[in-house]
């Protein structure tokens, strides 16, 4: 069976929520296990928890849950993956997010950027509503890039680090 053949633009899409990908986990190279699960700001969020919460919230929902209609799949209920178990190993939630942003290529891969989602959560958003795959990737690189830059503000807090830094 023939791969399906992405179009130009979707091929840029991905391009560039791969990149925003990377920089997730790419500013969070080099942290020990112990600064992974520090809470960083007073409402308590953590760099794990962040990730915790891009893996399920945003990539699993938006591409397996929306896109693809796989709502069988049972995760936490939407807006709590930012709370976890402080002894959950970080490598387990840094494995999560590389496994849930391969799935979510998946479905965008497979699946035309004019196509409407599969499922929608009537209850969760009112009348706003994304209506294709599109807009879908647009939203997603848009919350993965802002939560790209709270972890960019957390590691420097935390040792220094800057994310690209030209000197």
């Amino acid at each position: 069976m023939a791969q399906p053949t992405m179009s130009d633009e979707a091929v840029i899409l991905l391009g560039a929520l791969e990149n925003q990908r990377g920089h997730v986990l790419g500013i969070l190279d080099g942290l020990g296990e112990d600064d992974l699960h520090r809470p960083v700001l007073p409402s308590g969020w953590s760099c794990l928890g962040l990730v915790h919460h891009l893996a399920l919230d945003v990539e699993h929902f938006w591409f397996r849950r929306v896109m693809a209609g796989h709502t069988d799949v049972e995760v936490p209920p939407l807006h709590d993956a930012w709370r976890i178990d402080p002894d959950l190993p970080a490598d387990q939630v840094l494995e999560l997010y590389r496994r849930e942003t391969e799935r979510a290529s998946a479905v965008i891969t497979n699946t035309p950027l004019g196509a409407a989602p599969a499922w929608w959560p009537e209850d969760l958003f009112g009348t706003w509503r994304l209506h294709d795959l599109r807009q879908i990737l647009i939203h997603v690189i848009t919350e993965t890039a802002c939560h790209a830059g709270h972890l960019d503000a957390a590691r420097e807090l935390i040792d220094g680090r800057r994310w690209l830094v030209l000197t």
